[in-house]
């Protein structure tokens, strides 16, 4: 039977249209479609009984197929199709339930519900076809030519620790090149996410490179680039840069972060696999997308070459270009109490990225996103690395820095550094450091394992 033999009016139409939207096959079993109807009800009640199962059963795997770049082609092939069958479902309804052809009104009005019924499944879905696309593609920038076999079962290959060098850059425009004023390693374990965070100050000098190139154009420690330059540990990776037998065969952009991957790996005595740097410039970019970042600054901070700012104190929400200023400035203070102040950025930044905020500025987050970071992490433990995220999340965060008085940056003690990463990764780990560890480490020098921000 048709929607006229039916002869149904304009208030039963919408109404049937507006139920067959919200449950398949309302309007069919009001026209005596019977069959067609049960088997749009069923197809309704089945599809949401998979997304359902697949948000509430699977969510943590959910996320970590987001940054798989086919599953974000599948995510978007699917949500257009389920879009399109929809509003195939309300078009259907409508033709059935439609007024008369004497009642021009009716007509009207019920399209016109039906239209909009169809715009508001399909432009969602549309959005998220969009933010899928955008995800795919800050998934392939990123990590382009980072491909790395991974184990099925274990994808950490039997490690029991999995180590990330974190890295905040910054190229300054009064000088050539980029500076790795942040360093901190994060050593995870595999297992369940208890973190340790290693800071190293950017001051330290002589320090000793790897072996090769390397260690044979500097045997007693980096001294710099000559004369104007002191030799510190946040020069490395711009030297490795710019003289490119220091790290043969690796291309332009690779130099960097390979040789400072390798020296601090020597200076704490642990491997270090992975790096992220982040652009500090791009850093304020990325805030400035999330609407700012809340932070709690204990004591006044002056910024600026002239001393022009001032970052009041106080609990504030700060801009881009101050939450810059909050992480690098050292007017009336130092290195340390800047690195301190990074951290505590770092991790507000992540505790106020929630998913409402990410969703609300994804398109700016994105693109700030591919300009601030580069990563030699592999695209393939992408997904294994959200699951341990997620881990890490609940997981209580320790750090150890090494600075004054625990380091005197001008003469490090290399043998210190290493027992005491030794030591914080035994406690981690539930084991007393050794004898010949706490003799070498010596009473004058205490571990702080813990790091708080206000």
């Amino acid at each position: 039977m048709t929607g006229r033999e039916n002869n149904f009016g304009p208030i039963a139409g919408i109404a049937l249209i507006v139920g067959s939207a919200l449950l398949w096959g309302v309007a069919h079993l009001a026209a005596e479609r019977r069959r067609t109807g049960l088997a749009l009800m069923a197809a309704y009640v089945l599809v949401l009984a998979v997304a359902i199962t697949a948000v509430t059963g699977f969510g943590a795997r959910l996320l970590s197929l987001a940054v798989q770049p086919g599953w974000l082609t599948v995510l978007t092939l699917t949500l257009g199709a389920i879009a399109f069958a929809w509003s195939l479902v309300i078009i259907w309804s409508f033709v059935l339930v439609r007024p008369p052809r004497g009642n021009t009104a009716g007509r009207a009005l019920t399209t016109v519900v039906a239209a909009a019924l169809c715009a508001l499944i399909l432009a969602p879905a549309a959005y998220a076809a969009r933010l899928a696309y955008l995800s795919r593609e800050v998934v392939s920038t990123l990590f382009a030519g980072n491909a790395s076999p991974i184990l099925a079962q274990d994808p950490w290959n039997g490690a029991q620790r999995i180590t990330f060098l974190l890295i905040g850059a910054d190229a300054a425009p009064n000088r050539p090149g980029v500076r790795t004023d942040s360093m901190t390693v994060a050593s995870v374990d595999t297992a369940t996410g208890a973190t340790t965070l290693f800071g190293l100050p950017r001051n330290l000098e002589q320090v000793r490179l790897p072996e090769g190139p390397a260690r044979q154009r500097f045997p007693y420690g980096f001294t710099g680039d000559g004369p104007n330059t002191p030799g510190l540990l946040n020069e490395i990776f711009q030297y490795a840069e710019d003289h490119p037998e220091m790290v043969p065969g690796a291309r332009k952009g690779h130099r960097g972060p390979i040789l400072l991957k390798r020296t601090i790996s020597d200076i704490l005595g642990i491997p270090v696999d992975y790096y992220a740097m982040v652009d500090m410039k791009g850093f304020a970019e990325i805030i400035d997308a999330m609407g700012g970042v809340k932070v709690t600054i204990k004591e006044p901070i002056v910024y600026g070459k002239y001393r022009e700012g001032l970052l009041a104190a106080g609990t504030r929400r700060l801009s881009g270009e101050e939450a810059l200023w909050y992480g690098r400035s050292r007017t009336d203070s130092d290195d340390y109490v800047r690195m301190g102040r990074q951290k505590c950025l770092l991790n507000a930044v992540a505790k106020q990225a929630d998913p409402i905020t990410v969703l609300n500025s994804f398109e700016e987050l994105a693109s700030a996103t591919k300009r601030a970071i580069s990563t030699d992490l592999p695209q393939t433990l992408l997904p294994p690395v959200i699951e341990l995220a997620a881990e890490v999340k609940d997981a209580r965060i320790r750090s150890v820095s090494f600075v004054p008085p625990l380091i005197n940056t001008a003469a490090p003690d290399w043998h210190l550094i290493r027992n005491t990463v030794t030591e914080a990764l035994a406690r981690r780990a539930g084991h007393q450091p050794g004898a010949q560890a706490r003799q070498n480490r010596g009473p004058a020098s205490p571990i702080a394992l813990d790091a708080t921000c206000a």
